[in-house]
């Protein structure tokens, strides 16, 4: 690899994550720009790891034994504009939240419910993230991606990349490389129509009602930040990857039987969907299998104050003992409700323990 990795950097990944949990690296390097990342990617020798602002990933105690690669690569540029739309493009490494701003600052509408969320503009179609009733599968046109079996750079459209919820062809595989995404955004000054019953109510506003994109940011990031969900040095509970499980999808049999299981306590919340399947809120499970806000689990790490959702390190933690935690909350909702969360952060050499 023609890259030399970077001596001036510790090699602990504990540093690179938001959860600040992992061991070491076993070599450390870093991609400052599309081109530098695409070399190394056709160069680097298994195992390899591309790491960019780690809000969604959890690295093991022994951490990577391979080469980390830190993705630094920065940009918002305008691609094409064509009437009420522009087309722009966004380097991987780009910290998201920045980008959003961006896009809000110039008039551009389609990515406002997504502020605040932590980590890199190329994470975002692998996990295709979504908040707040928008998700980026809605305004992403093409991923540029590296093909490191084929070894060639290819433009992915939205369809290739497979997307569905918090998921796409990009998820848990080594395959690609994401280098930039292009999204198509509209020439607006509101929103687009408020679709989170959440938001709406802390926009004072009606489903479906538009509003002024900095205000749709405002109230996005006060709603994250009440959760901890917005980096925060200063707030113990943002030392997390956001939420840690992902929201049930169930057939309407599973969700039949959930509701008779939860009869005693209430309609669980839920989102059906058209194809029939209904989506349930995995922090109502977890709080209504006795999992409450603050809860401490093992060794430094606890459920956040704020959020059920969230699994926290609070200093002097292992990664050992936040997946001990997930796992106990796994099995005692699946015990409660016969229903199985699955985590949304990528594990690193790391692994939920068995039920």
């Amino acid at each position: 690899m023609s890259a030399a990795p970077d001596q001036t950097v510790p090699r602990s990944l504990s540093g690179y994550t938001t959860l600040g949990l992992g061991g070491p690296a076993g070599h450390l390097i870093t991609a400052s720009n599309a081109d530098e990342l695409v070399q190394i990617g056709r160069e680097a020798e298994e195992p390899v790891f591309f790491l960019a602002g780690g809000s969604n990933v959890v690295v093991g105690d022994a951490g990577f034994p391979g080469t980390v690669v830190l993705i630094r690569s920065r940009g918002v540029a305008v691609r094409a504009e064509d009437g009420d739309t522009v087309d722009v493009t966004v380097e991987a490494g780009e910290p998201w939240d920045d980008a959003v701003a961006a896009a809000v600052d110039a008039g551009w509408s389609g990515l406002e419910c997504l502020s605040g969320i932590p980590g890199s503009a190329g994470a975002t179609p692998i996990q295709n993230v979504g908040a707040y009733g928008q998700e980026v599968a809605e305004t992403i046109t093409a991923v540029r991606a590296y093909d490191r079996v084929r070894g060639e750079l290819c433009t992915m459209t939205s369809d290739e990349c497979g997307f569905a919820y918090r998921a796409s062809v990009f998820k848990h595989s080594s395959r690609w490389l994401v280098v930039s995404v292009d999204f198509r955004l509209v020439r607006s000054p509101l929103s687009g129509p408020v679709r989170y019953a959440e938001l709406a109510r802390a926009l004072g506003v009606e489903i479906g009602d538009r509003v002024p994109l900095a205000d749709a940011r405002a109230a996005v990031l006060a709603l994250r930040a009440g959760k901890g969900m917005v980096l925060d040095p200063a707030d113990p509970d943002t030392r997390s990857v956001g939420s840690f499980f992902t929201n049930p999808i169930l057939d309407p049999a599973a969700y039949e039987a959930l509701r008779k299981r939860a009869a005693d306590i209430g309609e669980p919340p839920s989102w059906p969907s058209p194809d029939g399947v209904v989506k349930v809120s995995a922090a109502w499970l977890i709080d209504k299998a006795g999992f409450q806000k603050g809860r401490p689990g093992p060794d430094g790490v606890a459920i956040s104050s704020k959020h059920t959702l969230a699994l926290t390190h609070r200093g002097g933690g292992t990664t050992s003992a936040l997946l001990a935690l997930a796992a106990e909350i796994r099995d005692g909702v699946h015990d409660r409700f016969g229903v199985t969360l699955h985590p949304e952060p990528v594990l690193v050499n790391c692994e939920l323990p068995a039920p």
